[in-house]
C-alpha cells in the first residue's frame, strides 16, 4: 500500500513559462493540422511537438513530494526517492540540494531566483513571511528531523549511513519515449 502523502510542494518558478510554451506549441500543432494542405511544413509540427514535451518535462513535471517516510524529487527525466531519515542536509539555492551520505541530489522544482538569493542574506522584517523556497527548505528539514526521531536514528550515525543505500532513481519513461519519438519525427521531417 502506498504511503500517505504528507506534503506536496509545487514548483517555485517556471509554471507560467511552461503553460505559455505548451499553449504556443499546441497552437502551432493545431495550425499545422488545419493548414497541412496549404503547405504548412511538417517539420514545424514536429518541432512544436518536441517543444511541448520539453516545456512539460522541464517546467511542469518537476515537483517535490513527501510521504510518511520518503522524499520524492521529481525532475525532468527522473524521480529520486530518498528515505527521509537518511537526509543529512537540505539547502535551497537556485535549486534544491539534498545531501544523503556522500551523495547530493538536486531538484529544479524548488529554487531561489537571483534576486531572492540576494535578499536571503538580509534579516527579514518583523511580520514578513518567509519566501516559498525558504518555507520549503525549513519544512523539509523539520520532516527529516521528525523521521529520524521516529526511527530512533541520530544525525551522521552508522544507521543513517546505512539508510542512504535506500535511495532509488527511476527514469521517467513516458517523457523519454516522447522526447525520442518527437525528435526522430523532427529529424525525419527535415530530411524528407
Amino acid at each position: 500500500m502506498p504511503d500517505e502523502v504528507v506534503e506536496d510542494f509545487g514548483p517555485s518558478n517556471g509554471r507560467v513559462t511552461g503553460v505559455l510554451g505548451l499553449a504556443i506549441c499546441l497552437g502551432i500543432v493545431i495550425l499545422g493540422v488545419v493548414e497541412r494542405d496549404e503547405g504548412f511544413p511538417p517539420a514545424a509540427v514536429w518541432g512544436a511537438l518536441l517543444g511541448g514535451v520539453l516545456f512539460w518535462s522541464a517546467s511542469l513535471r518537476p515537483r517535490v513530494r513527501v510521504d510518511s517516510s520518503q522524499l520524492r524529487l521529481r525532475n525532468m527525466l527522473t524521480t529520486i526517492t530518498v528515505p527521509l531519515a537518511a537526509i543529512e542536509q537540505i539547502v535551497v539555492r537556485q535549486v534544491l540540494l539534498v545531501r544523503v551520505g556522500d551523495q547530493r541530489y538536486v531538484s529544479s522544482a524548488i529554487g531561489k531566483s537571483w534576486r531572492q538569493a540576494l535578499k536571503s542574506n538580509r534579516q527579514p522584517k518583523p511580520g514578513e513571511a518567509a519566501p516559498y523556497p525558504i518555507f520549503v527548505e525549513e519544512r523539509l528539514q523539520q520532516l527529516a528531523e521528525e523521521a529520524r526521531a521516529r526511527a530512533g536514528i541520530t544525525l551522521m550515525s552508522d544507521q543513517q549511513v546505512a539508510l542512504a543505500h535506500g535511495v532509488r532513481r527511476d527514469l521517467a519513461w513516458p517523457e523519454i519515449v516522447l522526447l525520442g519519438f518527437t525528435a526522430l519525427g523532427l529529424v525525419v521531417s527535415l530530411l524528407v
